[in-house]
């Protein structure tokens, strides 16, 4: 329940223009933070090299006195904690050198690209609200208050202008997933998987990646217990003789082409409408790459050593998976 509710802080759900619904990741503290001390190294630098320019500038054209070094440090300022970010976000379509570097990117509620009035709100609010000089310690403490208790993960500024801050990168990978063996995929693309919770598929997901560093006999008995949850959940019963590796790879391998192939259809659908905030993604590859009616013996190449064929049985003949009776869809 807890990686539920973790999941559902961390997406937005935003509806466009054109009433089209998208799903975003939130940017939080923990990413936000750190882009934001890069972006202050980089305006730094910015203010030094304007204030040597400018004075300079005064210098050549003999206009240097006390009142222009005042101007420049002033002009150099100003430049830099509003004319700089609201240029970089505008040139950028919402991306600053610390938010490029995380994988970050400022858009407007609905999710379209920052405009040049919302670029410039944002800059100003920020420059005059929470960099207030003396006060930077307190304004700062108060901005990360505003920030961490925000449901979209708004900062002083973003309340103001209208935006948030999301992640602009691709979804991290699934890491490794058990592919469907070749003589399952007919019958896996046919299972009917609305009973298989979350918690439960990625249990097994876990089992089969992780099944060569645990002991016997609790490799079998997990891998047992694994396979008679599943089939208590998914229907229809798995084909006669199927080894109890086999059918839960076959079972989570489907889980996740299908999720995959889900995935990818929405943010093809997405990108008609903003293609630089969901950028295209590969699509899923089929599983398997043996000759149909045959189990390779090796089934996982590369991967973490499965249960090999007929332990689950053997182990607990009385309630083999290749046996069992899955429950009858309501």
């Amino acid at each position: 329940m807890r990686q539920g509710r973790d999941s559902a802080e961390s997406t937005a759900g935003l509806v466009s223009g054109e009433a089209v619904h998208l799903e975003v990741r939130l940017a939080r503290a923990g990413s936000r933070v750190p882009a934001l001390m890069i972006d202050i190294v980089a305006q730094l630098m910015v203010f030094f090299v304007l204030v040597l320019l400018l004075l300079a500038f005064f210098g050549i054209t003999r206009l240097g006195d006390a009142a222009s070094s005042q101007a420049s440090y002033i002009i150099a300022l100003v430049l830099t904690t509003v004319g700089y970010p609201t240029l970089m976000l505008v040139l950028t379509r919402g991306r600053s050198l610390g938010k490029l570097a995380m994988g970050l990117r400022v858009v407007r509620d609905d999710g379209g690209p920052i405009t040049l009035r919302q670029s410039f709100t944002r800059a100003l609010v920020g420059a005059t609200l929470e960099w207030p000089g003396m006060l930077l310690i307190v304004n700062w403490a108060v901005s990360l208050v505003v920030l961490t208790g925000s449901p979209r993960g708004k900062r002083l500024a973003d309340v103001v202008a209208g935006t948030i801050v999301i992640h602009d990168r691709s979804p991290e990978g699934w890491g490794w997933v058990p592919t469907t063996p070749a003589p399952l995929a007919r019958w896996a693309s046919t299972l009917d998987l609305t009973g298989l919770d979350d918690e439960l598929a990625l249990a097994a997901r876990h089992f089969l990646a992780r099944s060569r560093g645990l002991r016997e006999p609790y490799r079998t008995r997990l891998g047992h217990a694994l396979a008679s949850d599943i089939a208590a959940s998914v229907t229809p019963a798995a084909p006669a003789d199927t080894p109890g590796w086999a059918y839960l790879a076959a079972v989570i391998g489907e889980r996740h082409r299908r999720a995959a192939q889900r995935l990818a259809r929405d943010r093809a659908s997405h990108a008609l409408l903003w293609p630089e905030l969901f950028p295209p993604m590969p699509a899923p590859a089929l599983a398997g790459a043996a000759p149909q009616g045959t189990f390779p013996s090796a089934p996982f190449p590369g991967g973490p050593a499965p249960l090999i064929p007929g332990q689950i049985a053997q182990a607990a003949p009385a309630v083999d998976p290749r046996s069992l009776r899955p429950a009858t869809p309501v």
